[in-house]
């Protein structure tokens, strides 16, 4: 019996073991590509609205004000530019640093809360949410200025101020720690929530003290919670506009609001599209980097395949 034979006569086996309908058989294999018919439209959409403007601020950072890359040029050989991107990535890193200091503690005490407490718990993480960034910008610029709340009880209590707290770098990544704590709160929750809680007492049991149960038990279990809040935070946090733009100062301008002062103040596209491209290289950079780190080389890490 040849080898095609012997193939032939596993696979009709194989089908009959199975039960499977002749007719089923031939309507697998060619016929499979029709479910993709399914994704056409979120093609288009995804084309249309993504991917051509993409494509068209390619364009210009390329082609305006004349072909060439002058653009690039201009962004990597221009110290302020050099100073304002040193800027955005330090920013982003502490407002991130910052976020994780604070919500890791707040999502481990909603895994050992009652229910209820932690409904209230999610309210609290949530309602920011469902308020608009203008809105909650605005009140930090009136609780931070020199005649504010804040200097107000400093003075009154400690006899210090005013502390310029508003138009510096400390005024944005308080403001922009206060937006962004949920989105490292909630990854932190969904990856500790799946974490087995018998293991830090079997961990004691076995004679390792709290810190050390904590350091090799359950902080490499939370990886997955850490990295994805992490990525999300500093990624949000390099292109932030309204908060830089009313907490901060000339001093403190980030990328995004160098992008529209080159756009509509001065007019140059072409630069302008080029920090933008430069800003979303840095995005997939990143987000490919943290991929090599995460178990499961997920672009998303915290979701498992």
């Amino acid at each position: 019996m040849t080898e095609t034979t012997v193939t032939e006569a596993v696979a009709a086996q194989s089908g009959d073991v199975l039960g499977a309908d002749p007719g089923m058989r031939k309507r697998r294999g060619p016929k499979n590509w029709r479910p993709l018919l399914l994704l056409i439209p979120a093609f288009v959409i995804v084309s249309l609205f993504f991917l051509a403007p993409l494509i068209d601020v390619f364009i210009r950072s390329v082609t305006d004000p004349q072909p060439g890359l002058q653009n690039y040029v201009w962004l990597f050989t221009t110290e302020a530019n050099l100073t304002v991107v040193i800027r955005t990535f330090g920013t982003a890193i502490l407002v991130t640093i910052v976020c994780l200091v604070l919500a890791y503690p707040y999502a481990y005490l909603m895994t050992i809360v009652s229910d209820r407490t932690r409904n209230m718990m999610q309210l609290f993480i949530m309602m920011p949410l469902w308020t608009s960034i203008l809105v909650r910008t605005l009140a930090w610029m009136v609780l931070l200025q020199d005649t504010g709340p804040i200097n107000g009880l400093l003075a009154a209590w400690f006899g210090i101020g005013p502390i310029p707290l508003i138009r510096t770098t400390f005024g944005v990544a308080l403001g922009m720690c206060q937006v962004l704590l949920p989105f490292m709160v909630l990854p932190l929750y969904s990856s500790m929530a799946k974490i087995d809680k018998r293991l830090l007492p079997a961990a004691s049991n076995l004679g390792a003290n709290p810190v050390t149960a904590f350091f090799t038990v359950y902080l490499p279990l939370s990886k997955p919670g850490i990295f994805s809040g992490g990525v999300t935070v500093f990624i949000l946090g390099l292109g932030f506009y309204i908060i830089p733009a009313l907490l901060g100062s000339s001093k403190e301008i980030m990328i995004s609001a160098l992008i529209q002062q080159q756009i509509s103040v001065f007019l140059m596209w072409g630069q302008g599209t080029a920090l933008g491209i430069f800003l979303l290289v840095c995005t997939i950079l990143i987000l490919v980097l943290v991929s090599r780190f995460n178990k499961n080389g997920s672009l998303f890490p915290g979701v498992d395949r």
